[in-house]
């Protein structure tokens, strides 16, 4: 059985998974006094809701009186220049979110990663919501750690203090030592939590749903799909055997990524509202200057992130849907041209199938070389558009879009800027968002609004297109090897030449770092391996069509080559990888 699904990890998984079926390391619990909490279900939730009004209308007024107000606030002052009021409101936007609960915080964290979408004078007190909020009583947190333990923490923990280090939407964390000196962080889950998120998640969906024909959106698909899936990965939260589940899975796919951490999770101090793990010491991915402070390469860290969650999305098929600041550390150290850097918080995760997964790829690959028509077939593919719709029409859009965006420079893509485009589209062509997409968007766009925070002139496609252009031309997986016949060969079979060519243009060009070594062997190993029958193949099957012999494309094939992988090219990129402090001279 793969490993995801032993795990019962994934999007829906926490409704099937069988206790049994959890890992062996999972401790014998008899003295685990709590239930597991319901399942989200969206129209249970509202018929439990409806049948006590005096929890909804209570709720609902309270609900409609903090935004309502928050709302004219933020319309009759926002475009004050004034500093002293911007942070009073910025203020306002922070209590009004923490004092209605963990649903409206979450949305909170995430507007606090986008710098293109919020105010930067109210970013910083956003960023509060990450992990610097009010906590609960302590008295409150040691009871829960006695119910869930079956012991007291000065029984468990040679060292427990008074007071948290951080407190967030769900829980609060504290920094404890164990009886062999190692330190760790145990998270206690706020008191009521399954009752406050079923309340809320159905009052949010109903305003959602009966407001969203209102509002300036037009997402081609229900938006009450898109707060289901939110729904969803919100009640897996709350459940810490799951995300105990999901940190070893994660920490078990990048176990070969030095440059990645995931902290180890404590199973005989974890239960379902505990979750102890070991204490990371690191810098918090929130501030350029606080990175430099402490001699960490903010540059190198982007990359790491990026990269990381490229790989998530495109090769492991399972990623970290909230990548905000609060769970991302900086550590010392580098791997190549890779920071260090930590994961923490594993509660909100998600998977990808392997179709949409390599669809994805696909969709890169067709945007690197420009082939609007076939990536109007990927939308098709994942569901943003209908399987009826006409592609004639939306081909030249998706070229006037993307084309333009991306110009003569990769660098100038913004994923933002091409969502709000998208935005526009939809209007006029048949796009929908998928709901299984609502908390992979998330997960990229909080990602691009993190490392701008740290580097305004960031863009994620400067560090994506060279990474799916070394995977295509490796050719390490057989997928891989499918999809570079598919780019370089066209339904005639004769080689696309000047496809190739952009892939290695990407690889080198557009401020990535020069690696051409790593290119050339890969390729060799592909071209000459096992696994490269299918290219030899097609390669000489382009050398004879119509019963003619064609060398032309042999030979532009053997000029590509020869320029980019030139002798004195690989000798200078040989030289730069022993010296890099040389190359950087030079």
């Amino acid at each position: 059985m793969p490993l995801r699904s032993r795990l019962g990890v994934g999007p829906g998984a926490g409704s099937e998974s069988d206790p049994a079926t959890l890992p062996a390391e999972r401790p014998n619990n008899d003295d685990d006094v709590t239930f597991a909490p319901p399942p989200y279900d969206p129209q249970a939730d509202l018929r439990w809701l409806l049948l006590r009004p005096w929890i909804l209308v209570s709720r609902l007024l309270v609900v409609l009186w903090q935004l309502g107000t928050l709302a004219l606030v933020l319309v009759s002052q926002s475009r004050s220049r004034d500093p002293r009021l911007q942070k009073r409101l910025a203020r306002r936007i922070l209590t009004t979110l923490s004092g209605l609960g963990p649903c409206f915080i979450k949305v909170g964290q995430a507007l606090s990663t986008r710098p293109d979408l919020v105010r930067r004078d109210w970013l910083e007190e956003l960023t509060r919501l990450q992990d610097d909020l009010p906590p609960f009583d302590h008295a409150i947190a040691l009871k829960v750690i006695e119910e869930e333990l079956g012991t007291p923490a000065e029984s468990l923990f040679d060292e427990f203090p008074d007071y948290p280090m951080a407190a967030a939407s769900l829980g609060q964390v504290y920094k404890a030592r164990l009886a062999d000196g190692r330190f760790v962080a145990v998270k206690v889950q706020r008191p009521n939590l399954p009752f406050i998120l079923r309340r809320d998640m159905a009052i949010i969906r109903a305003l959602g749903v009966i407001g969203a024909p209102f509002l300036p959106l037009n997402l081609g698909f229900g938006l009450g799909d898109i707060i289901d899936e939110f729904g969803r990965s919100l009640f897996a939260e709350i459940d810490y055997y799951k995300e105990a589940d999901n940190a070893e899975y994660f920490a078990q796919l990048f176990a070969h990524h030095p440059e990645v951490t995931v902290p180890r999770v404590e199973r005989s101090l974890s239960r379902r509202r505990v979750l102890t793990t070991q204490w990371i010491h690191g810098v918090k991915l929130q501030s350029r200057r606080e990175l430099e402070a402490h001699h960490l390469d903010p540059a190198a860290l982007i990359r790491t992130g990026v990269v990381a969650g490229l790989r998530q999305l495109l090769e492991f098929g399972y990623f970290h849907a909230d990548p905000h600041p609060g769970n991302l550390f900086a550590l010392s150290g580098r791997t190549g041209d890779l920071g260090h850097m930590a994961y923490v918080d594993f509660g909100m995760m998600d998977s990808i199938s392997d179709k949409d997964r390599l669809t994805l790829t696909g969709a890169v690959v067709h945007l690197i070389n420009r082939d609007f028509e076939a990536l109007a077939l990927d939308f098709r593919r994942l569901g943003f558009l209908n399987p009826t719709a006409d592609l004639k029409p939306i081909v030249p859009a998706l070229r006037e879009v993307l084309g333009g965006a991306l110009g003569e420079n990769v660098g100038a893509f913004n994923f933002k800027a091409i969502t709000d485009r998208f935005s526009e589209l939809m209007y006029d062509y048949p796009f929908r968002v998928p709901a299984r997409f609502a908390l992979i968007i998330r997960a990229v766009v909080s990602q691009e609004g993190l490392a701008m925070r740290l580097d305004p002139s960031f863009r994620i496609i400067r560090v994506a297109y060279p990474y799916v252009a070394r995977r295509l031309l490796a050719g390490d997986t057989a997928e891989m090897r499918e999809k570079l016949l598919e780019v370089l060969f066209d339904a005639s079979g004769r080689l696309r030449i000047e496809r190739l060519e952009n892939l290695l243009a990407v690889v080198e060009g557009e401020g990535a770092q020069v690696d051409l070594l790593p290119v050339a062997r890969d390729g060799l190993r592909l071209l000459f391996g096992k696994e490269g029958s299918g290219l030899r193949q097609r390669l000489l099957l382009t050398l004879v069509r119509d019963d003619r012999l064609h060398i032309e494309d042999l030979q532009a094939l053997v000029g590509l080559m020869g320029r980019t992988f030139s002798p004195a090219r690989l000798a200078g990129d040989w030289l730069a990888r022993l010296n890099p402090l040389a190359s950087q001279a030079s």
